[in-house]
Order: structure tokens, then sequence, then C-alpha cells
């Protein structure tokens, strides 16, 4: 009976050992028949666009010292995925009324830091560092530009919409007449 005993403890052991086997075995074999999946995450680009014409409110002269101002609706994509950060600039012809009557190439500028807006759900907010007011230069031919609104590196990553407000100062002895002007907006990498 002693030996009956022996046996069955050795064999319950070994049975023991078996499944333990097994299914350390198992165990190991499916850890190791994992498949691997990777994804490729191409770079886009950076672009800007705004609107072809804006009209600014219109003025009627009474003596004194006039303001009035127009709203550039811009839509900025920063896809290339490197963090580099990127900055808004500006620049423009004068106000002429196409008679000879032109606005002074200070008479616009940008007196507050443009509305943000992230278009989707997942943006970077740009962090902007550029003070105001930032006066718009102008002249018979577009001067160099000036940076209006920036994206610091690690900021700006995504699609907004950046809506600066142009203010033009319209002196009290400017002559009646529509002024027109041509604006030009870049995106430059880099804040």
């Amino acid at each position: 009976m002693h030996l009956l005993k022996s046996r069955s403890i050795r064999f319950s052991v070994g049975l023991f050992l078996l499944l333990l086997l097994t299914v350390g075995g198992s165990v190991a074999a499916f850890a190791d028949s994992g498949t691997g999946a990777s994804v490729a995450v191409n770079a886009g680009n950076l672009s800007e666009a705004g609107p072809g014409n804006v009209s600014a409110v219109p003025v009627t002269l009474d003596g004194t010292d006039k303001t009035t101002s127009y709203d550039l609706g811009l839509t900025v994509t920063d896809a290339r995925g490197n963090s580099a950060g990127w900055n808004l600039t500006v620049t423009s012809t004068l106000f002429d009324d196409g008679s000879g009557q032109q606005l002074a190439n200070n008479a616009s500028s940008i007196n507050a830091a443009p509305a943000v807006a992230c278009i989707g759900t997942h943006c970077t907010n740009p962090t902007n560092s550029v003070t105001y007011p930032t006066g718009v230069p102008a002249a018979a031919t577009p001067p160099a530009p000036v940076k209006f609104f920036n994206a610091a590196a690690n900021s700006g990553l995504g699609k907004f919409t950046i809506t600066p407000t142009v203010t033009i100062s319209i002196p009290a002895n400017t002559i009646a007449g529509t002024y027109s002007s041509t604006v030009s907006v870049a995106i430059v990498s880099g804040p």
C-alpha cells in the first residue's frame, strides 16, 4: 500500500509538470508568434490661403479723422509634422483712388492679435509672440513684408482660421473716392 501511494504521488507530480510544460510552451509559442504592425506617417505641407477680395466698412467724411476696418479670413495649415513653427507676414500697395489720390503709407495697421480657431479636433494652438499694434507697410511697389502673427516651435500644428482685423486711418482732409490696395500675405517656416 505504501508503494501504491508513492506511485500515485509521482504520477500526479509528473502529470502536473507535464501540464505546466504544456501550458508554458503554449504561452511562449503565443508570445513568439505575434505579427508586427507599422504605419508610415508622411509629412504634408505648410500653407496659407486667404480671400480674393475684401471690403472695408464705408466711411462718410464729416470734417474729422475716421477709421474703418476689414477682416482677412485666412486659413493656415501646418501638416509638416516637424514642430518647426511658422509666421505670417504682410505687405501692401498704397491705398489709391485711381486718379492720383492716395492714403499715407502708414494708413493700415493690425492693432490686436488675430482671432484663431482650430478647424477639426486635433490642433496644437499657435503660441504667438508678436507685439501689437503692427503697421502694415505700404508703398507704390509693396515694401518688405513684416511679421504680424507667429506660431512658436512645437505649436501651430493642424489647420486653423486666423482672422486679423486691419484698421485703416482716414484723415479729415481725404478726397472722397473709392481707394484700393493690394495686400499680400505669406507664410514662412520658423517662428
